[in-house]
């Protein structure tokens, strides 16, 4: 992820003053109503709107889903074509407009002040946390997720494999990246597909 900023600034004043956008880069991935993804990065953004850059425009007031590593899912229409992909109007509730404002006052304001980046993709804590861990030599633990991503989980358990070990955690194929006291963390083989993640979704 890169961010690019000067000055300090309060997104939220940005958001009141109809919502210009600050530029700011964020890898992710969107999804057309053909159900087709494709890589992405944002080009500017703001609680209102984003421009992406993109190899497939699709068409004006087309439904877009994107998931964008630091800020996780938006959605909204496709409003205008640009040279290399186009601009989406979001369509977000009041409190997920709020939380993506802080959200973007977090991710420029941290590159003004050269702080380190956080983790590539947004965790959220899942309502069904039960699950299974299969490790390599084929046996099975009950697990419970502590917090998960598009791209990896937390989890409390009591095997604790090799770093690097492939592992099967539900019916989703990953690896073993880290340890903690009680439990593991694991990177998925493939990330989950964007269109679909939510506090809802099942491992």
């Amino acid at each position: 992820m890169i961010a690019e900023a000067a000055p300090l600034v309060d997104v939220k004043a940005i958001e009141r003053r109809r919502h210009q956008r600050v530029k700011l880069v964020l890898l992710g991935r969107y999804m057309l109503e053909d159900r087709h993804e494709y890589p992405c990065q944002t080009i500017d953004i703001s609680p209102g709107g984003v421009a992406i850059e993109g190899p497939v425009s699709g068409q004006i007031g087309e439904r877009v889903v994107a998931y964008f590593n630091q800020i996780g899912r938006v959605e909204g229409a496709i409003a205008r074509h640009l040279d290399k992909g186009f601009a989406i109007q979001m369509r977000l509730p009041v409190l997920k407009r709020e939380k993506l404002a802080e959200q973007l006052t977090w991710l420029v304001n941290r590159h003004a002040l050269g702080l380190p980046e956080d983790r590539r993709h947004e965790r959220i804590t899942p309502h069904f946390t039960r699950t299974n861990l299969r490790t390599p030599d084929g046996r099975e633990y009950p697990a419970r997720l502590i917090d998960i991503s598009i791209s990896g989980a937390a989890m409390n358990v009591e095997a604790s494999p090799a770093i690097g070990s492939p592992v099967v955690v539900g019916s989703t194929a990953a690896q073993v990246v880290r340890h903690f006291s009680g439990g593991i963390a694991v990177e998925f083989s493939r990330l989950l597909p964007a269109d679909s993640f939510d506090e809802n979704t099942r491992l």
